[in-house]
């Protein structure tokens, strides 16, 4: 989701992110323009008319899990939001059973909490 129109996420994803990716990202780009959702998650510079680059992991109930924010000479590391996204996912699956510790990959060992 960007403050940029839905006309600029349709060039960008056919100019170019459909070089980076085949067929282009697979999910929806979102407009916000005027930034009213950034503001909500405290992402947006009303000065510059931005939001700042941010990622919010929300569960199926609507609670935020994670949050990153970056200004923009940081690139995001995608394979750690998809880490986090699975580690999530796991600990969500075994109802809190079983958590990830920092690290864990898929089929790694996970941890057991409890009073020990």
């Amino acid at each position: 989701m960007s403050v940029d129109s839905v006309f600029v996420h349709k060039i960008w994803q056919e100019e170019e992110l459909s070089k980076m990716v085949d067929g282009g990202v697979p999910y929806p780009m979102l407009s916000d323009a005027g930034g009213k959702v950034g503001e909500i998650y405290g992402v947006y510079d009303k000065d510059a008319g931005v939001n700042i680059r941010g990622r919010f992991l929300i569960d199926p109930d609507g609670v935020i899990q994670a949050m990153e924010i970056l200004t923009p000479p940081v690139g995001r590391n995608v394979e750690e939001l998809i880490r986090q996204i699975q580690a999530f996912q796991h600990v969500r699956e075994t109802k809190g059973k079983e958590v990830c510790p920092s690290g864990w990959q898929p089929g790694k060992t996970v941890l057991k909490p409890g009073p020990d």
